[in-house]
């Protein structure tokens, strides 16, 4: 065998090694704000059409014990990815912990500040002297206070009532005259299916500066870019088919757990969730995040001001 003759050999040796770990699945675990819902809607195409498969991936797809939990796994590195939202996420990192965004899930806010039809409260300026119901302690004084300071309301004019987890149910009853934190795809229509009609307020058109919903959050520090790229790509990917094919995606989507996802109030969530799916996941808009950042340090949220390049780093 000549010089040439072994040099292509070993070339072609060379080639074949470095096609087999291409071709080989890198494994990504994923950790979900909550149980599986039509928020989910491209993770569960991406999963079920086999486009992560496609580029690559063999994805876990786990729901949290706890939903404030999954960030901070990230952080340990006990999770490659997980599910949060933009506030949170500039929470943590202002607060120091390892996290990156890596993609967008649902591009709009969700929470909205919701009052029944029939309360004869026409907008956020009503709500002076009344009873709003939240479920967990947060950032309500910012963003609702906005929206009261907004319309001439003073935070200290209304009163504030932890309800937990009911809140379709207390603002039913009329325990509260109004809930901060039902979401717009699914309260709504909760609402809607036990024949009570309700109007929502949306922050972002009352002052408050508008985020992304859902993000897809990686380690700083340990992130794996060519996996999370690909990720992107299928995500990108089911996003395009459900928005082009609602109805075929919808069932595909219930078959992934058919006795938890197929009824009435998910099939209207999922049709008012189709508009808020980022079609674009790994674009990046850093005066996005900046603006709400700022929005949140100048209300006492978070001490320091993170820098949208720290932590939306471009992956496309």
């Amino acid at each position: 065998m000549n010089i040439v003759t072994r040099f292509s050999t070993t070339a072609l040796l060379g080639l074949s090694a470095s096609s087999s770990l291409f071709a080989a699945d890198h494994e990504l675990s994923l950790m979900l704000d909550w149980f599986v819902n039509p928020n989910h809607g491209p993770i569960v195409i991406a999963q079920e059409k086999g486009y992560f498969a496609e580029q690559g991936l063999y994805v876990t797809i786990q729901e949290p014990a706890d939903p404030s939990m999954p960030p901070k796994l990230v952080a340990a590195g006990k999770v490659d990815m997980a599910i949060s939202y933009q506030p949170t996420l500039t929470i943590d990192v202002a607060a120091g912990l390892p996290l990156i965004r890596s993609a967008t899930l649902i591009a709009t806010p969700l929470n909205t500040l919701m009052v029944m039809d029939d309360s004869k409260i026409e907008s956020p300026a009503d709500l002076k002297g009344k009873k709003i119901g939240i479920a967990i302690a947060g950032t309500e004084e910012a963003t609702v206070g906005t929206m009261l300071k907004h319309h001439g309301v003073m935070w200290d004019e209304v009163e504030i009532i932890n309800v937990g987890w009911s809140l379709s149910a207390s603002l039913a009853s009329g325990k509260v005259d109004a809930i901060w934190g039902g979401l717009r795809n699914f309260e709504t229509n909760q609402l809607k299916l036990e024949n009570y009609a309700a109007t929502a307020f949306f922050p972002e058109e009352h002052g408050v500066p508008a985020y992304d919903e859902l993000v897809f959050v990686a380690n700083s520090k340990t992130y794996d870019k060519e996996s999370i790229q690909a990720f992107n790509r299928a995500l990108e990917k089911a996003t395009t088919y459900i928005v082009n094919h609602p109805e075929a995606a919808w069932k595909e989507f219930i078959a992934y757990s058919p006795d938890t996802l197929d009824n009435e109030l998910n099939a209207l969530a999922w049709k008012d969730t189709l508009t808020r799916f980022a079609l674009r996941p790994a674009a990046i808009d850093l005066v996005r995040y900046d603006d709400y950042a700022e929005f949140m340090f100048e209300h006492g949220i978070i001490e320091s001001l993170p820098k949208a390049q720290d932590y939306v780093p471009n992956l496309n």
